[in-house]
């Protein structure tokens, strides 16, 4: 399992998210591909949508399920990763890099201090959070 990059914060659906200037780049975590297997798509949102935080803003399937993409902030989304409608398996390969799935600009820009750092993200896991 790869570890989790110490500089992102997470979600107890298993989210991820990056502050890069004044966006927030959103991913899903490594456990959560690994959950997932082999992913076969990615229904992303369009760019211009809302996401609401803790609400549903995309689909990701695999071989074994389909599962819905929790948004870890309220925004606007300001670029989505097309690359996946090609190669959605890259969400497997490289879940915390080429496998992001959207940059949004948040509502408010304190919404990620509130998400859980990787140690808290990293408890959760042990305690059987899924």
């Amino acid at each position: 399992m790869a570890s989790n990059p110490k500089d992102l914060k997470y979600t107890k659906e298993h989210e991820w998210a990056r502050t890069q200037g004044n966006v927030v780049v959103i991913g899903v975590t490594d456990h959560a591909q690994e959950a997932l297997g082999d992913v076969v798509y990615v229904e992303l949102p369009k760019v211009g949508d809302t996401l609401t935080a803790g609400k549903p803003f995309g689909v990701i399937e695999s071989t074994k399920a389909v599962s819905e993409l929790y948004a870890p902030i309220s925004g606007k989304v300001v670029k989505v990763n097309d690359a996946l409608a090609d190669s959605p398996q890259t969400v497997n390969s490289d879940p915390y890099g080429a496998g992001w799935i959207v940059e949004a600009e948040p509502s408010d820009a304190g919404q990620v201090a509130s998400l859980m750092d990787v140690a808290a993200y990293e408890a959760f896991l042990a305690q059987g959070g899924n």
